[in-house]
């Protein structure tokens, strides 16, 4: 069975480290994953937000980003790794948040999460191991039991805890995404490559 692992790879510590050290402290299997992984696709309501909607009068909806997340995809795009969203409701401000991000590739008002990642892929030659989802609730199942790198964020629905391969310290839409951008750059050394695109 694979490790359950946090932010230092150790089940259950609320420790924090510089990313050189979580990397060094997952377990190998873990690590391999991660090291594969050339696409993020993320939900939305409970991982790039904490899962709240707020009404108003005038009929329309609002959610809450956060900038630490958003300024991950955004370091994954500097390292060339893509992210998507793929969201099973539909609110147009998450395509406006995706375009403020130059998240190209959002999916909104699916069911099933398969296909469409399949889809994705398929069109980028890539493969489910290289590939890996960030979920909240039991509707991500189906899809995390295929990539080859299946997240959790802290506060997400138990059942999940059983087929993912990396669980987050952070909960969603308060970090865990910035997390996991963190882990992935480390483990796969691109620190530097982020680094020169801000710094030339």
């Amino acid at each position: 069975m694979t490790e359950k692992v946090g932010f230092l790879g150790k089940p259950g510590t609320r420790e924090r480290a510089k990313t050189p050290s979580v990397v060094k402290r997952l377990n190998a299997e873990v690590l391999a994953r991660v090291e594969r992984v050339k696409l993020v696709a993320l939900d939305v309501d409970g991982v790039m937000t904490d899962g709240r909607l707020f009404y108003h009068d005038d009929g329309t909806e609002s959610k809450a980003f956060d900038v630490r997340d958003g300024h991950g995809t955004k370091m994954l795009k500097q390292a060339g790794i893509e992210t998507v969203l793929i969201s099973g409701r539909s609110c147009p401000l998450v395509d406006k948040r995706a375009a403020d991000l130059g998240i190209n590739e959002v999916i909104q008002g699916v069911r099933d999460k398969v296909p469409i990642l399949e889809g994705i892929l398929s069109q980028r030659g890539l493969k489910f191991d290289e590939a890996a989802f960030v979920g909240d609730d039991v509707v991500d199942l189906t899809v995390m039991n295929r990539v080859g790198l299946a997240v959790a964020v802290a506060d997400a629905s138990e059942y999940l805890f059983d087929v993912a391969h990396y669980v987050t310290l952070a909960p969603g839409g308060r970090g865990a995404v910035r997390e996991l951008a963190e882990l992935i750059l480390g483990a796969q050394r691109l620190w530097n490559k982020v680094a020169d695109s801000y710094f030339g």
